[in-house]
């Protein structure tokens, strides 16, 4: 905590790239029974959009900005929808019990809205268990938690050519009913999909995204039904151990440029205040190609919780080279509004995750993100 009270400086050259696990032989499974991430994936489409009951944690990850047409100047608005699937212990599931309502697949829920007009933040989450509201298809992408859904809308499509729907809301407050379209193709961070995480064995994930989606549809808000427009980014992540024994949580951003482009950047921290060298910044280009480049992560500012007490970085600058010039590139992220935080009273896993700015050094807007902070309440263990 006191790197991030202070600037904290994360060298250029650190690691665009984990580390392999030199001499050490990656395991089939984790010692509790579950499927460990490999090199070299083949991946298959629609299927490996849906759930993959073999490894432990899963997460299928949306946020994006929304307009509405309102006078002279669109009302703004920042969302977030994030459907988990979580295993039970092999024990457990292996258990005599009612199979009408499974106790081998726990499902949670997140969604959120922030007005940026007025800084009002919304959000709620839900928990369930499969066969109690709340399930995953394993052969496309179809995942509910109760009437909140993301499905392909033609479970036949193949990467690429994927049409997605997002029905989500918080309580009665908002509804959103949104049709999502890439821009770009589907994109594998890591080595082919295959994201190293630590220098652990099982410390991996298989990470698929759709970096840049045209989004078109309606939000109910106070009653009032929106025609909003525009832009959002989705994450698939699915693996059986995603932190190290010596990290504690993530600072993540997905920033979409004017320019056509996206940044997606990673720093995961360790528990004596430092940066995993797993750490990566990796730039998408327009035509959807990846590259990595050596980045420094400075928090300018913090903001602390009045809900929980966690101190969170606010106002970063974000230096990085740029791969289409070679020239240095430097960011700032700026929340729109700084109370973002969603509690973890389901769930257990308290942190921020708000709609963002990206800004030069001078002021000029450069695109709009989204930033995730966890690990800031306390340590998240329930993904190592």
């Amino acid at each position: 905590m006191r790197a991030l009270v202070s600037l904290l400086f994360v060298g250029f050259g650190l690691a665009a790239l984990a580390p392999a696990a030199r001499g050490q032989e990656i395991p089939a499974l984790t010692t509790d029974g579950f499927a460990v991430p490999r090199p070299d994936p083949v991946f298959a489409f629609p299927r490996d959009h849906g759930a993959h009951l073999d490894y432990k944690i899963e997460w299928w990850y949306l946020t994006g900005h929304l307009y509405a047409d309102e006078g002279p100047v669109p009302r703004r608005f920042g969302f977030q929808a994030t459907f988990f699937r979580s295993a039970a212990p092999r024990s457990v599931a292996a258990s005599p019990g009612p199979t009408a309502f499974g106790h081998d697949q726990i499902y949670l829920a997140h969604m959120a809205l922030i007005d940026v007009s007025t800084g009002h933040f919304l959000h709620q989450e839900r928990l369930n268990r499969a066969g109690w509201d709340a399930t995953a298809s394993t052969t496309t992408l179809d995942v509910r938690n109760g009437d909140w859904s993301l499905a392909l809308a033609d479970p036949a499509a193949m990467s690429g050519a994927e049409t997605l729907t997002l029905v989500g809301g918080i309580r009665a407050d908002a509804r959103f009913a949104l049709t999502l379209v890439p821009k770009k193709p589907l994109v594998r961070f890591g080595a082919g999909g295959y994201s190293r995480k630590g220098t652990a064995p099982t410390a991996a994930s298989y990470y698929l995204t759709f970096p840049r989606l045209a989004a078109t549809g309606t939000l109910t808000l106070d009653g009032r039904a929106l025609r909003v427009t525009g832009e959002a980014w989705m994450d698939h992540e699915y693996s059986s151990s995603q932190l190290d024994q010596n990290q504690v949580g993530w600072d993540w951003l997905s920033a979409q440029l004017d320019d056509g482009r996206e940044l997606m950047f990673y720093r995961l921290r360790t528990t004596d205040g430092g940066t995993d060298p797993a750490s990566t910044l990796t730039w998408v280009d327009r035509d959807g190609r990846t590259s990595t480049a050596p980045f420094r992560w400075e928090p300018l500012t913090t903001w602390k919780s009045p809900h929980t007490g966690a101190i969170y970085p606010q106002r970063i600058r974000l230096t990085t080279t740029d791969p289409a010039t070679g020239a240095e590139a430097v960011f700032l992220v700026e929340p729109f509004h700084p109370d973002q935080e969603l509690g973890g009273s389901l769930g257990g896993v308290t942190y921020w995750e708000g709609a963002c700015r990206i800004l030069s050094p001078a002021g000029a807007s450069l695109g709009a993100a989204y930033l995730e902070l966890t690990g800031y309440d306390r340590a998240v263990e329930a993904l190592r």
